[in-house]
């Protein structure tokens, strides 16, 4: 059944899909390529989500360390 979802020749049920999503453990968004999470895989939402829990303080200084982090990265990406 997988070579025909490969092939193009039938598409799996809701169910299926989901089995398969919850099999490579990523979202169907990220499954199917679409939807505002659709990069996302779930270790990724699940921190996201726990970063949200976080007191406020606590998440505000991740969240600057992440900052500096992703400035840095994108600063070696412009000179490279």
């Amino acid at each position: 059944m997988i070579g025909k979802y490969e092939r193009g020749e039938a598409s799996p049920s809701i169910e299926a899909a989901k089995k398969i999503a919850d099999a490579f453990e990523v979202t169907l968004d990220y499954l199917v390529g679409q939807g505002k999470n659709a990069q996302l895989d779930k270790k990724t939402l699940q921190r996201m989500e726990d970063l949200h829990d976080l007191e406020p303080s606590k998440r505000d200084t991740l969240f600057d360390l992440i900052d500096t982090y992703i400035r840095d990265a994108k600063a070696r990406k412009a000179y490279a």
